[in-house]
Order: C-alpha cells, then structure tokens, then sequence
C-alpha cells in the first residue's frame, strides 16, 4: 500500500523525537527518484518546494532533470520509446498521454490514496489525461488560452476591449499601440518553431480562421486558403507589429517580454495570468487587463487546451516512491503549500475544483473565473468548421503529428524571418505532410 503523506510525516516526527531523545536510528535505505520537468515557472516553484517532500519522506531521494520545453519532449520521447528507463517521473501533457498509454509505455494511475479526491480535479483535465477510461497522468495544471493586453496602455489610446474580441480588433490596436522607438511592441505571440510552440498558436489561428490539419479521410489541408489567410495574418501582425527577434520567442521568452512592460498584447496560455498578477514576478501586474482569446470567422477552437502532467513509465524500477511524489505534487495539499509559500495568485492552475471554490483563490487571482471558463468551453473534437477525424485543439492527436509539427513549425519560423514566403511554406508542409501521412498509411 501507497504510505500517505501524512502517515510519512508521522514517521519522520517520530524519528526526530527519537533522535532528540538520544536513541539510535537505524540508517534508512533510499530510493532515488529522477523527474524530468519543463523549466516552467510552476515546474520551479515544485523543484523548490520539494524539500518539503523530502523531509516527509527519508527513504526517497529526488533527482531533477529541469529541461527547455523541446528538449524535454524529445528526451522524453526518445526514452520511454526505447524503455531507457533513465526517468522515474515524465512531465508530459495531454497529448503525450493517451498515444503513450496505447503503447503500454505508462503506469496507470489507479488505487490512488482516498485523500487525494480524485472526483476533485476538473472533468475535462481527467478526460485528457486517460485512455480506454483509466487515467495515466496526474496533472499538476492544467491551461486554455486567452488574451493579455496593458489595460494602462489601451486606456491612454482609448481602447476598449470586450469580453470576446476579434483577430481584426487585434490588428487594429496593434496599430494604435505599436511604439518600437522606445521598445514596445505591440503583441508577443510564439515564434519559436516546434509543434507546441509556434505550432500551439498556430494551430487555433488556423481552427478560428476555418480550417484544420486533416480532413475526414486524413488529406492535409496546409494548401488550403484558410491556412493561407491565417499564416498571412499571423505573419504581417508580428512582422509589423512584433518585437525584434519573434522566431526565437516561445512561451517563457514572451513572458519576459511582457512582465517588463515591453509588449501591449500577448495571446497566450491562461497559466501565465497568476505570473502576471504576481507583483513579485510582474513590474505589470497592477496594468492587466485580459479576455478571452480572440476568433475569427469560426468561434470555436481559438482556446486550446492543455495540462502539463506528472506520469510514471511503465520502465521505472520505483514506481511506488515516484507515486508517492506524483500524488503529493498534484494534491490539493501541495496547491495550499504553494500559496503559503508564494500567495494564493502563485497556486497551481486549472486542476481542481476546490482551487477555484476558494475565496482566498478568488480573492487573489481576478482571472480565475475567465480561466475556468476556457478550460470547461474547450472542446478537442468539435473545434473546426468541418468535421475532423483527429482529437485536439492546438494539435492533432496521433503519434505522427510530433515530427509533423516539429518540421512545419520550421517552416512557419522560415515565413516569419522571411527565408521564405508564405505560399513556398506552406506548399513544403502540405508535401511534407501528405509524404509522412502516405509513409504511415492514412493516404495513398
């Protein structure tokens, strides 16, 4: 049986007071535990707090292995596919998970402890992260997207912005608002190439624009006019209106950006909001405004949806310690360590229902309610204007999708810097994508 942590806690107070009393303690052997994490702020946040795990549990050692968000992926990628069984605990998402479970790569995340209250964490966050109706990942949070702008700064242009607004008022106030002379940019939007980072974006402005990656019978559609308006689009407003540099900015380089007052408007993931209202993190936490993320001619799947979530490989020798980790982690006791340590504004997003039924979580964070909206309104099936044979918002769910994103975000960075013109990017990742598809047997 799975210790608790409380019942580990108990343990260590009961060795302290033996010590304290003089009597002998037996060394104890440990198990160590390695965890490869993306270099996230709330991924920091856990590597720092995880002492508290430590103490708690003696006989367990924690590792980390703290990776750029591409580098983790194929790492990640690369041993679990080989059974290299060099990591004990994965971060991985909502893509990752049901394809890798499929495989028999992952450890099922059943005959949890009863206190963790799994009926506890958000339908939509559990839905992703199982498979054939068994969960496979523990999320630690999860995220939609949405709309941040400096509310200072659309005020002084006289600009107000909706609760939904349109990717045509997006480009309007980029115009109003654009100031490189004194290095203000008017939006930040991921450029760094990798199918969840420029391709994340990318991937709603196509949905919202009307198109998708697949039709029915799996023919790729990036020669299709709608990927062609949405590229077009997203390549004139940050070549107009972006900052120096777009290819090489992914979530963590945009945030930067923003928190330092440098960007009018960033479309992004919900998670960001409780690093932007952070004063501790963010010299524009007292100028923020937000709404949802924008659309265009289709409404729906302009908000993605996410989890970054802790899993086990079915290759690790201590999968009982690294469930121990895993559950504390994602536990609503670890979410009430973070805000005592960092403030409520700094808890863990998008997981449980409790976070978002708290009146210390309401009170810190104004962004909780537009956030637990996005998430519950996401939809990974009936996100396009027609229908789709693949699941996901921001990606399609099959294994082949990784290499196809990752070589068509290349391209899309290669019409960003002007290496290359729209149309020639997109007709190299239509062949480059029907010549995968042919390889894999979904066309002929």
């Amino acid at each position: 049986m799975i210790k608790s942590v409380k019942s580990a806690a108990v343990l260590s107070s009961t060795m302290a007071l033996a010590v304290a009393l003089g009597a002998a303690v037996p060394a104890m052997a440990q198990t160590t535990v390695t965890i490869a994490t993306v270099n996230n702020g709330d991924m920091v946040v856990m590597q720092g707090l995880s002492s508290a795990f430590e103490a708690a549990n003696p006989d367990i050692e924690l590792e980390w292995v703290v990776l750029e968000e591409n580098v983790l992926r194929q790492r990640a990628t690369t041993d679990i596919a080989t059974g290299g069984g060099q990591f004990d605990v994965m971060t991985i998402g909502t893509y990752e998970v049901p394809i890798w479970a499929a495989e028999g790569w992952l450890t099922a995340m059943d005959n949890l402890p009863d206190d963790y209250r799994l009926d506890d964490v958000l339908e939509p966050v559990r839905a992703g992260l199982s498979y054939d109706d068994t969960l496979y990942a523990l999320p630690f949070y999860a995220e939609s997207s949405m709309l941040f702008y400096r509310s200072d700064v659309f005020a002084d242009a006289g600009i107000e912005v909706p609760d939904q607004p349109t990717y045509d008022q997006v480009a309007e106030w980029a115009a109003a608002i654009h100031d490189p002379d004194n290095e203000f940019y008017a939006i930040c939007l991921r450029g760094k190439p990798g199918w969840g980072e420029n391709m994340a974006f990318l991937s709603t402005l196509v949905n919202t624009f009307g198109g998708q990656w697949f039709d029915m019978d799996w023919n790729p559609q990036l020669d299709s006019p709608e990927w062609a308006a949405a590229v077009n689009f997203y390549v004139d407003l940050l070549n107009n209106y972006g900052p120096p540099g777009a290819s090489s900015n992914g979530f963590n380089e945009n945030l930067a950006l923003f928190s330092t007052g440098r960007c009018g408007m960033w479309i992004d993931a919900t998670v960001a909001a409780g690093m932007l209202f952070n004063p501790d993190q963010s010299q524009v936490s007292d100028q923020l405004g937000f709404a949802r993320a924008p659309i265009d001619v289709h409404p729906v799947g302009s908000n993605w949806l996410w989890s970054w979530a802790l899993a086990i490989p079915a290759s690790s020798d201590a999968a009982d310690a690294a469930t121990r980790f895993v559950t504390w982690a994602t536990s609503q006791d670890y979410i009430e360590l973070v805000a005592e340590n960092n403030g409520w504004v700094a808890a863990p997003p998008g997981t449980r229902i409790s976070t978002y039924e708290n009146p210390n979580y309401q009170e810190a964070a104004p962004f909780a309610g537009s956030v637990l909206a996005a998430i519950q309104s996401a939809d990974p099936i009936n996100t396009t204007a027609n229908p789709k044979p693949y699941s996901g918002v921001q990606y399609a769910g099959i294994p082949e999708f990784q290499a196809i994103g990752a070589t068509v975000g290349q391209m899309m960075a290669a019409a960003l810097t002007g290496q290359m013109s729209v149309e020639q990017a997109l007709a190299s990742a239509q062949s480059s994508t029907e010549r995968v598809m042919r390889q894999a047997g979904y066309i002929d």
